[in-house]
């Protein structure tokens, strides 16, 4: 349902020269954006039950803000590089950041949890994950968690570099080599989560979404994205 549904956060090292705007508009044709807040909010309702309903909650790539928008939390916080582009989508009483998030100073040990979906492949290469997932234990609280959402390479090989801006080949097991590496726990890790992307066989409708989520049997048939739940510790 998800794939490729954040926009890139800029790397360190350098200004892209794309046009995300009209990548992502060409990308997401025919599917409207009240169909995937809709598709979002069933899986962000689901993911805060997950982790345990946490009442601060940071999305450091939040692009369209599907997530931060549906998350129950009370208090949310959402860094975009580009910041009018984030005012724009964001709902009322969201924090926003505008910036690197390679680069952002948020408050530190503040967050309950933090959310990434579908950005750790944007990234330059490795050592930039690396980077990230430092400034995401700054972040968290002890025992915090980090979710991390994403296309598994192992079933979606063929479709994977069919987006102009997936950079690094990731499965669930070297994201959880990269969670360690970086001194996490790992809560929980499912390498079949949701479809590949809003045009995947099943339709992306709400309450399809909802019985897909409780129906975990569906996922080792469908599912193309790893689910990986970190804890710091």
């Amino acid at each position: 349902y998800t794939g490729n549904s954040r926009r890139d956060c800029q790397s360190a090292t350098g200004e892209g020269k794309m046009n995300y705007d009209l990548i992502y508009e060409y990308r997401f044709r025919g599917i409207t954006k009240d169909a995937k807040q809709k598709v979002w909010t069933e899986i962000s309702r689901y993911l805060y039950r997950r982790m345990g309903c946490p009442q601060t909650v940071l999305d450091p790539a939040a692009g369209f803000c599907e997530f931060i928008n549906s998350v129950p939390a009370s208090e949310k916080w959402a860094l975009d590089q580009n910041l009018t582009f984030l005012e724009q989508h964001a709902a009322p009483g969201i924090h926003t950041i505008g910036g690197n998030c390679l680069l952002a100073e948020l408050p530190e040990e503040y967050f309950d949890a933090v959310f990434v979906s579908n950005f750790l492949e944007h990234l330059q290469d490795v050592e930039e994950i690396v980077v990230f997932f430092s400034k995401v234990q700054q972040w968290l609280k002890e025992g915090g968690l980090f979710v991390v959402m994403g296309p598994n390479f192992k079933y979606c090989s063929k479709e994977y570099f069919d987006c102009c801006d997936h950079r690094v080949i990731l499965t669930n097991i070297s994201v959880c080599e990269l969670g360690i590496g970086s001194g996490f726990q790992i809560e929980s890790s499912h390498e079949k989560f949701l479809p590949y992307s809003f045009r995947s066989r099943l339709p992306a409708r709400d309450f399809l979404v909802k019985s897909y989520l409780h129906l975990p049997i569906f996922w080792r048939i469908l599912g193309k994205q790893f689910l990986i739940i970190f804890r710091k510790s």
